[in-house]
């Protein structure tokens, strides 16, 4: 992964807070470490909403809303996809052609827009490939 944009999709930050998961919690801390050292860790509008929403919300031990906000704000420094009219019109087609939820493809979309190489992410199909961003699920091995 070292120098390839590593799109996250929201389940992998959730794990990394939620100190609940357990072994997922302990692989998606390393990985957020790991992007973090290297710079090369992309995110969506669409992402940050879905963090806030179930840390504060959804998790067995919920996150303090100024934590999750602080939280939120330090992934601004990451290079954050802003989702907009294109993107909607992108994640219509990679709905129609693949036949994955539309909030789904909207977070293949983007990272498909950013130029990524990877997508990490427990929901979508592991080792697919959708216009040249791989699908890696962290978790399995």
């Amino acid at each position: 992964m070292q120098g390839d944009k590593v799109f996250l999709d929201t389940n992998i930050i959730i794990y990394a807070y939620d100190i609940s998961a357990g072994e997922k919690h302990e692989t998606a801390g390393k990985i957020m470490v790991d992007l973090w050292d290297s710079g090369s860790g992309v995110l969506s509008t669409q992402v940050l909403q879905e963090f806030f929403v179930n840390a504060t919300q959804k998790i067995p031990k919920p996150l303090d809303m100024e934590l999750a906000k602080d939280i939120v704000s330090d992934f601004l420094k990451w290079d954050v996809v802003i989702n907009d009219g294109e993107s909607i019109l992108e994640a219509i087609e990679i709905h129609k052609k693949y036949k994955y939820s539309f909030w789904d493809s909207m977070i293949i979309g983007a990272a498909v827009s950013a130029g990524c190489n990877t997508l990490l992410s427990e929901d979508l199909s592991d080792g697919q490939t959708v216009a040249g961003v791989e699908i890696k699920n962290p978790f399995s091995l």
